[in-house]
């Protein structure tokens, strides 16, 4: 059995022109929501074998505060650069090639892709993924690369919304 969390990178900064997109920063509401989620997910006991992220300094951002409430330890954090400009197709890829030792891995993105690669992999249909938000999908499989629609199951979807006093 394979979990894949799949995370939309939290709300980034339009703050400062002169950066590219690729090195915005997390806004306030980013930096606020993320922790949240991240106590969200551990309250679900939920514990990481891997967490892949983004290039994006955004995507960076929110994996580092997720790892830190899920007390997954942020040098492990992998970075996979196809993630940043991937479509849903390229997600599956980089999916198919983690680490089989690895059961439960949360791979942290962008829009639209996330939310189109959730759609793709999902029984049931994910809605537009806010930022923040996380899918849970298991898989009957042994090996990554065997991952497939028809070998999925939808467990929860999480936004940051439901965590806000």
């Amino acid at each position: 059995m394979k979990t894949l969390y799949l995370m939309r990178h939290a709300k980034s900064s339009w703050s400062f022109e002169d950066l590219s997109d690729h090195d915005r920063p997390l806004n306030d509401r980013g930096r606020d929501d993320v922790p949240a989620m991240g106590r969200a997910l551990a309250e679900r006991q939920i514990q990481l074998d891997l967490l892949v992220s983004s290039t994006a300094v955004r995507a960076l951002s929110t994996a580092a505060l997720v790892a830190k409430e899920l007390q997954y330890p942020h040098e492990q954090i992998k970075v996979e650069e196809r993630i940043y400009r991937a479509d849903p197709l390229e997600l599956l890829a980089v999916v198919r090639e983690l680490p089989d030792e690895a059961d439960a891995v949360l791979l942290i993105g962008h829009n639209n892709t996330i939310t189109d690669f959730a759609n793709l992999l999902s029984p049931s249909a994910i809605p537009e993924m806010p930022t923040a938000a996380v899918v849970c999908l298991k898989f009957d499989i042994g090996r990554w690369q065997n991952l497939d629609r028809t070998n999925a199951e939808y467990y929860f979807f999480d936004a940051p919304k439901h965590h806000r006093g």
